[in-house]
């Protein structure tokens, strides 16, 4: 069962995961291995899918000219020891879920409040 979770802080003060923008030929894997070592130079070895989110919610958090859609992913396992680039975050680590930050983004905070009660069932 999986206990805790990364999350990065950036300069805003806000708690949130690695994400970026899927580029021309890179599978979503692909995609999302390259952030986390971009982010946190972490190197993904195995991913579980576990939700796709989109709509109101996700709204306007990018771009104006674009619609978000969120793919999130467990990381089963990886290597590496978590260090954030300066350019893309002030802090770095792994909380327990019952460790959650009041500083995290609301819509993160709720998929994984979401994704614990499928992890206990």
């Amino acid at each position: 069962m999986i206990k805790k979770k990364f999350y990065c802080r950036s300069v805003d003060g806000i708690w949130t995961i690695p994400g970026g923008t899927l580029q021309l030929n890179e599978s979503v894997e692909e995609c999302i291995t390259r952030i986390v070592f971009e982010n946190i130079v972490i190197n993904i070895k195995a991913l579980k899918l576990f939700g796709v989110y989109s709509g109101q919610e996700l709204i306007n958090r990018v771009d104006e000219k674009y619609h978000t859609v969120a793919i999130g992913y467990l990381c089963t396992e990886y290597e590496g020891e978590i260090t954030p680039e300066s350019d893309q975050g002030i802090e770095a680590g792994f909380f327990r879920f019952n460790q959650l930050s009041e500083e995290i983004d609301p819509f993160i905070k709720n998929k994984l409040i979401e994704l614990n009660g499928h992890l206990k069932k």
